[in-house]
């Protein structure tokens, strides 16, 4: 995993980059038909590894076409956090200019490295800061409840990633980022040039690019991300039988699953018990206090549904008339 340093130092001037294409008259799909000719500055914390939401080989399936029908954010789906992002960032804008005095402009265009090595390396570009001798690159966010964990610290690596690679693009030497928080704080941070990052981010972005190129799906990475799109990409078993009792790292690698499952059980016992005991000194209270904290037991609201197996005795023909098949996944089940 690579590790983002903050502390930052500006560089010289670099070339501008190119535009790849006009992104106005461009519909959704055709401007992520364009993203995926190389990475772009919001793949980039997904391709090294440190993006919290997306993971590297559901960023492949993306980028080789393999996604297809795959649950995808629904940018009009208004409890989306893509849909309130894309609605709120020339809210952000403003208020960055009210609180900055600094004008900024749209990008209308997909921007592509100017060197031929790494024209494989995109950027979309929020705002273009206008005027300014100190800063060229506006970068809007928001977070809200979820999200603004991850912003407690500053800027989060993987936007730190999003925003070195647009100045690496670009041959910018700064940005900044304004963070809408919870929909009622908003915060602005500078982020310098840092070629060293930019020359470390470059080498991971390669490898990854490559395994696009290659058509190799990469490493999965424990996320539920990679469990998604692992499931997606082999829906379906073969009925086949595969033997990896010779290949000394798979048997290790089911030796550890064992072992790790087999700790696993014997904490959540450990956490019944320790749960128990205090549910049973509470008895029938609500809330108990402790030096370090507090637990509460309380009884949920009921809740009101379909007995279905009385309703069929009663009318055993629904089940004719409202056939509904669910289809079936694939189990991942461990025998020792």
């Amino acid at each position: 995993m690579m590790h983002i340093a903050k502390k930052t130092e500006p560089s010289k001037s670099k070339r501008p980059a190119l535009r790849l294409v006009k992104t106005q008259d461009l519909s959704r799909d055709e401007w992520l038909e364009v993203r995926k000719r190389g990475i772009g500055s919001s793949d980039a914390g997904t391709a090294v590894g440190l993006n919290p939401y997306q993971s590297p080989l559901e960023l492949w399936m993306n980028k080789t076409g393999r996604d297809g029908d795959m649950s995808k954010s629904d940018p009009n789906d208004e409890t989306s956090p893509t849909y309130w992002g894309s609605l709120l960032e020339p809210i952000v804008a403003a208020h960055y200019t009210k609180r900055t005095g600094n004008r900024v402009r749209k990008i209308n265009a997909v921007l592509q490295h100017p060197n031929p090595d790494y024209a494989w390396m995109l950027a979309n570009i929020d705002r273009e800061v206008v005027g300014a001798n100190d800063v060229q690159i506006l970068e809007c966010k928001t977070a809200g409840e979820f999200g603004a964990r991850l912003w407690r610290d500053g800027v989060p690596d993987y936007v730190v990633c999003q925003v070195q690679h647009q100045l690496a693009v670009t041959g910018k030497s700064a940005a900044d980022v304004c963070v809408l928080i919870c929909g009622q704080e908003i915060r602005i941070y500078r982020i310098q040039r840092d070629d060293e990052l930019i020359a470390r981010l470059i080498e991971l972005e390669r490898q990854f690019w490559r395994y696009v190129e290659t058509d190799t799906p990469p490493p999965a990475d424990g996320s539920e991300s990679a469990d998604r799109a692992l499931r997606y990409l082999y829906p379906k078993d073969a009925g086949n039988t595969i033997n990896f009792s010779d290949d000394t790292e798979m048997s290790a690698t089911f030796a550890d699953l064992v072992n790790l499952r087999a700790d696993i059980s014997n904490r959540e016992e450990l956490e019944s018990l320790l749960k128990q005991k205090i549910q049973e000194k509470m008895g029938d209270a609500s809330v108990a206090i402790f030096e370090s904290g507090k637990v509460s037991f309380k009884r949920s609201k009921d809740s009101h549904g379909i007995d279905m197996n009385a309703l069929l005795q009663d009318q055993p023909d629904l089940a004719d008339r409202y056939p509904l098949v669910k289809p079936g996944s694939r189990r991942f089940l461990v025998s020792t």
